[in-house]
């Protein structure tokens, strides 16, 4: 399967990197779109006590379906900009969900 290229995705061995902006206190969780090289994200928890780094954890465990203990925040935990390793357990296990979101973005409907 041939996967689309999206700016804010790095596939590695074992699962990809995802890099997002973290819009904090929004009304709804939700992907917005692309934000220049990184994955709009906005989330209903506050930035204090590391709430809205648990709920983006939450959020892209959920939009993969992996484990939430399979992302992880490798840079920006204090930031709004923040690269998370996604980890899988199988070869491939993204292709379905990068192409979903790949036709997410082009088509307007934003989850």
């Amino acid at each position: 399967m041939n996967l689309p290229e999206l700016p804010f995705i790095t596939p590695f061995k074992d699962g990809l990197i995802l890099s997002v902006y973290v819009q904090p206190r929004a009304s709804r969780n939700q992907i917005c779109g692309a934000q220049g090289e990184e994955l709009k994200i906005r989330l209903t928890s506050p930035p204090v006590d590391g709430a809205a780094n648990k709920r983006c954890r939450e959020f892209v465990a959920d939009l993969f379906e992996v484990s939430k203990s399979s992302v992880e925040i490798i840079a920006g935990e204090t930031s709004r900009h923040k690269r998370l390793r996604v980890t899988g357990t199988f070869p491939g296990q993204f292709s379905r969900h990068i192409s979903a979101l790949a036709e997410t973005l082009n088509t307007g409907h934003i989850h």
